[in-house]
Parts: C-alpha cells; sequence; structure tokens
C-alpha cells in the first residue's frame, strides 16, 4: 500500500500511525521524526476489547495490533493498485477443529500427539514464511466467539488470527451469488469475481448484498486511496476485535435446517424410487432453496431474463455443476441425503456451506472424517484439483511435496 505524501519541500511521508488504548488521540509519526497527534472525540476501544494498541505502516503494507495479554497479530493489508499480493503462495484452508488443533500444538496442550503437534508447527511456520495461506472465514469467527471457555476462546482466537495474517474466504453466500451472476448475466466478469474468494479485500467476511452488512463509511472528504486505506484498517481491526472479545457471543435461533434435511433423509431412505430419481428430487430441493438468490442477481443485474431462463430450464441445477462453490456443495447434499441413515446435525449447515466455498478456491482443505468423505468424493467426481485430508500430518507431507516441487 502506497504511503500518504505529507505536502512539503522536503516530501516529508508519514511511517507510523499508532492507536493506543487510553489516549485521546491518534499519534503519526513523521519521517523526519517529529510527531503529530490528531485528537479523538470518543473512546475508540469498548471496554470488553482486549486490544491494547495498533500501529500502522504504511511502507509496510500491514499492521501490528498488540493485546492487553501482550500478545501480537499481524495482518497484510489489500493494495489500492489490486496487484496480485497471493505471490503464489498454497491456500490451505482448516476446519475449526483442525484450528483448534493447532491452537492447542502451539500452546503444548497435552492430548496432541507428537505427529499432529509438529505438523501444526510445520504449518504455522509456513504461514509466517509466507509460504501458505491460512484463510479465516465468518465460520471460524461465528463458532470462536461462541466458545464459553473464555481462556480457550481468547487462545484460539489469538491462533486464527496470528496465522491468517489478514487473508478471508469470502462470506459463502456472497460468493453464490458471484457465481450465479457470472453463469446466468455476465460470464466475462466469471473470473474476476470468482478470484476474490480467498482475498486481502476488506469487509468480505459478512457479504454486504447478501447479508445486508454495511460497513462504517470513510470521510466524505478523502480521496479514493485514502478512503480504501480507511476502509481497510477499520475492517482488520475490527475483524481482530471482535474475534478477542472478552464478552461471549450469542448463539442464534435453530432455524430448523437440521430437522427439515433430517426429514427429507428419512422420506428418501424410505422404500420406492431409484437413486436417479432421488437425486433429481435433491436437485429439485437445491433449486427451490436457491430461487431467491436468482431473483436477486437477476434483479441487480437489471433483467429478468437470467431467473426467466433459470426457471425455465428443465434440469436448472445442472448449471451448478461447473461452480466452484456451489458445485461442490450440490455433490456434498447429494452425497449425504442419498446415504441411508444420515443422521443430521445443526452445525453440518456451517460445515458444508464453508467446506464446499473453500474447497472450490483452495488447493488443500483439513476438516473432520464425515465431512471429509462426502467433500473428498464430491472433489474427484467434479474432476476438482482440491487436496481433502482429515489430519495435520498428511496435509503437511502432501502441501512439503508441492512446495518442494516449486521452489
Amino acid at each position: 500500500m502506497h504511503h500518504r505524501r505529507m505536502g512539503s519541500a522536503d516530501d516529508l511521508s508519514i511511517v507510523l500511525v499508532t492507536l493506543e488504548r487510553g489516549s485521546d488521540a491518534v499519534v503519526l509519526l513523521r519521517s523526519d521524526g517529529k510527531e503529530a497527534r490528531m485528537p479523538l472525540g470518543s473512546s475508540v476501544f469498548e471496554p470488553t476489547s482486549l486490544i491494547s494498541r495498533v500501529s500502522y505502516s504504511p511502507t509496510f503494507e500491514g499492521l501490528i495490533a498488540e493485546t492487553l495479554q501482550g500478545d501480537s497479530i499481524v495482518f497484510e493489508l489489500p493494495r489500492f493498485d489490486g496487484a496480485d499480493q497471493r505471490a503464489g503462495r498454497l491456500v490451505v484452508y482448516l476446519d475449526q477443529n483442525k484450528w483448534r488443533l493447532v491452537s492447542d500444538a502451539i500452546q503444548g496442550r497435552p492430548g496432541v500427539s507428537a505427529h499432529e503437534r509438529a505438523a501444526a508447527l510445520r504449518l504455522a511456520g509456513w504461514s509466517e514464511q509466507r509460504k501458505i495461506i491460512l484463510p479465516v472465514s465468518s465460520g471460524h469467527l461465528y463458532e470462536t466467539t461462541k466458545w464459553s471457555n473464555s481462556d480457550g476462546r481468547y487462545r484460539l482466537g489469538l491462533t486464527i488470527l496470528q496465522f491468517s495474517r489478514g487473508w478471508q474466504l469470502a462470506d459463502p453466500l456472497q460468493v453464490w451469488e458471484d457465481e450465479l451472476r457470472g453463469t446466468l448475466c455476465d460470464a466475462k466478469a466469471r473470473d474476476e469475481e470468482f478470484a476474490q474468494a480467498v482475498t486481502l479485500a476488506p469487509n468480505t467476511l459478512h457479504s454486504p448484498t447478501a447479508r445486508g452488512y454495511v460497513p462504517a463509511p470513510s470521510p466524505a472528504d478523502f480521496p479514493a486511496e485514502l478512503a480504501f486505506q480507511h476502509e481497510a484498517l477499520v475492517s482488520a481491526v475490527t475483524q481482530i476485535d471482535t474475534m478477542l472479545d472478552s464478552e461471549l457471543g450469542q448463539r442464534g435461533p435453530d432455524t430448523g435446517w437440521a430437522a427439515a434435511n433430517q426429514r427429507f433423509s428419512d422420506e428418501l431412505d424410505s422404500p420406492g424410487g431409484d437413486s436417479q430419481q432421488k437425486r433429481k428430487k435433491i436437485d429439485a430441493r437445491l433449486v427451490e432453496d436457491l430461487r431467491g438468490m436468482v431473483a436477486a442477481v437477476s434483479a441487480s443485474a437489471g433483467s429478468t431474463k437470467a431467473q426467466q431462463n433459470w426457471e425455465a430450464d428443465s434440469q436448472p441445477a445442472l448449471k451448478l455443476v461447473p461452480l466452484p462453490a456451489l458445485g461442490l456443495l450440490r455433490e456434498m447434499f447429494h452425497e449425504r441425503h442419498l446415504n441411508r441413515g444420515t443422521k443430521w446435525e445443526p452445525n453440518d449447515v456451517i460445515d458444508m456451506v464453508y467446506l464446499s466455498c473453500a474447497a472450490g478456491y483452495a488447493d488443500f482443505v483439513v476438516c473432520e472424517r464425515h465431512m471429509r468423505e462426502s467433500l473428498a468424493r464430491g472433489v474427484r467426481r467434479l474432476g476438482r484439483k482440491t487436496q481433502v485430508y482429515r489430519n495435520l500430518a498428511e496435509t503437511v507431507a502432501a502441501i512439503e511435496t508441492v512446495i518442494d516441487t516449486t521452489e
């Protein structure tokens, strides 16, 4: 990210911006060593916040957050010019329980095997060395902030933040919208939109269009580049602050999703109908679930033609097959609903939505066994290149092979 020049004959620049808890001003350090203080109208940090200081160096293209416990978090920040910042790094998506394993290994907690501990430390090291990307998702944020063990919640959140380094998996609902838009309305923009699924871009954990999330606006008089930097900084600090907040997050009400899918699976298990007929029923259910999103995408494109074509198609679900995330989501629904005796749990919706999205855009996905089997089979059926594992040691061995052949 380019630093902002301060108008002067010596072409001085801001080299460090610091916001400290308890201070009544933002401190700007200039390249000549002089400081300027910008008064704040009110306290930036809530009482439950665990952040003690945030420092931003424009030339470093990142920020450092320090916590009240003395821990530090380094975040990469997005570039205004849109330059590629992935730099050839492999993307490795860890399911929530695998992040807990990494956290326990780093802390030296009991119950982690020697092989898994070594693998977890290897992943953490590769992240710090910028050889891999371990993106965080809103699913991780949701699950972590709802954990009632306050010390465990802090340590897990800290681990995720330290090794994700600001990289995020975009909100799956937004990814689905982008995939549908590229397929139904604007195929030319598809590749560009798909590339944003694993990103440093601000405010991508929660979709502004799919969920109605409205981020805090930048001051109206900011020029474009400064407004972008402001948005990126606020987004990063908000993500860190939310993940580490000392107040326990509340789980939302049960939507009945698991119960509805259980009834549907039980119906499919009843005698009568071959597997092909059952697949058509599963497709019809998925298409119905996506009907509202298809209508919204069509409306945003300024035409109802896409929605009309979708509804007129005798097999609209086949349009999902080539889509990175939705194609895999369809496969997982088929796999689980066709598996006789499947038991649906409330957390399955989070697992399926995030894992299928991650597998559509990551190089490696690591998750627990019951999800790994259905996801891996879907990946094979669609001929995808994503590698899916259920333990860290196998994953690290596979990553090492790729790294060794590309260095």
